[in-house]
């Protein structure tokens, strides 16, 4: 792993350099992005600080330069090459007194990158009893504010699942912890579009510009019981779920064709 911090790549990686008082440490104030690396290059880069300045924005934190967040990801990238893997960018709002309030510093900039292995073509999911609340002040944002995703993610995986599903309060269907649904009904490709409160994702918006498919917002039931379903996200690329709760499912023919146009541009991409 590969960590650099406000300007500084460090020379030991597990090396205290945060402050105790970091508001991201204390209340989850923060933001951040996972990108894939790619034969030592950063994917979709552009696409992710875009999401980045957005999220920030919307938590009220200062924005911080494009180019020194870049500087980052060049240092962490230049020290050690890596084939496959995630860069993790996290911009916190600095050491603040304790309690929500916070303080006139500067934030805290993170990145780091660590090799990742390829995710499976498959996996399964269960839906989880809390709902994501479509309303919130932090809907549709990456923040680092993730306990409900880590209980819930916890929850899946006492039923032998990797990923959890949400609906939203009025029990449409929304997202995973960390990935976005798409799901085949009748022959048509959907995904739930972002008035749900799901996160705009950088994998999502690639989808639907190369392969297509409708943004629909429909009960999560509708979903559960679909022709087919995949995830997308930034290590998970398009991966199909083979088993919903107790249903198993096979993976479809949309599927396998949304997996292998991405594939294709996702090597286009690569070698520009």
């Amino acid at each position: 792993m590969q960590v650099w911090v406000n300007g500084s790549l460090l020379a030991d990686p597990t090396q205290p350099v945060v402050s105790a008082f970091d508001h991201g440490l204390t209340v989850g104030d923060g933001v951040f992005e996972a990108i894939k690396i790619l034969e030592g290059q950063p994917f979709a880069l552009g696409l992710h600080l875009d999401r980045l300045d957005r999220s920030l924005a919307g938590l009220g934190l200062p924005s911080v330069e494009r180019s020194y967040v870049e500087q980052g990801v060049a240092a962490v990238l230049g020290a050690a090459f890596i084939p496959h893997g995630r860069i993790r960018v996290t911009v916190t709002g600095g050491p603040a007194p304790l309690g929500s309030g916070r303080a006139d510093h500067p934030p805290t900039v993170i990145v780091a990158a660590s090799a990742a292995p390829v995710s499976p073509e498959q996996t399964s999911v269960v839906t989880v009893p809390w709902p994501r609340n479509e309303r919130g002040a932090t809907a549709g944002l990456k923040s680092t504010s993730y306990a409900e995703n880590v209980i819930a993610l916890a929850e899946a995986q006492r039923h032998g699942a990797t990923e959890a599903i949400f609906a939203t309060t009025t029990g449409l269907l929304c997202e995973g912890t960390g990935s976005n649904v798409f799901y085949v009904v009748g022959g048509e490709l959907r995904t739930p579009t972002l008035a749900t409160g799901c996160l705009p994702g950088v994998t999502r918006a690639l989808v639907l510009i190369w392969f297509g498919g409708r943004e629909v917002d429909e009960p999560i039931e509708v979903a559960e019981s679909a022709d087919e379903v995949f995830l997308v996200s930034t290590l998970r690329d398009v991966q199909a779920v083979t088993r919903w709760g107790d249903r198993e499912l096979a993976e479809g023919p949309i599927t396998r064709a949304a997996r292998a146009r991405w594939r294709e541009r996702e090597r286009d991409e690569l070698g520009r």
